[in-house]
């Protein structure tokens, strides 16, 4: 659910989605987009309550660690890529269902 939203997200504004759940050794990647001369790695964190903090939170060191190492993986094995401007995005998804609101 969290990347199928994320990824609208991401189109709605613009970016053009090149690869969903890209996966090699290092790691896995929820969508790598373009938009201009950008290639972006996004990271899609969904979370149904904050009681173990915000979603983006929980991209810690070593998960940044395989997004780097899978980036640069997908980039040596799409070399038309390597020209372009990179950039990591997280995009978080909160889920809030309130019961008994009235």
């Amino acid at each position: 659910m969290g990347e199928l939203l994320a990824k609208n997200l991401l189109l709605d504004e613009g970016y053009d989605i090149i690869e969903e759940n890209f996966t090699c050794r290092l790691g896995e990647i929820d969508l790598i987009a373009t938009r201009g001369d950008e290639l972006i790695f996004t990271e899609v964190k969904t979370r149904l309550s904050d009681s173990f903090g915000r979603p983006a939170e929980a991209v810690d060191r070593k998960k940044k660690l395989h997004l780097i190492n899978s980036a640069n993986y997908y980039i040596k094995t799409n070399p038309t890529l390597e020209q372009m401007k990179i950039r990591f995005t997280v995009v978080e998804i909160m889920v809030n269902h309130m019961t008994d609101v009235f």
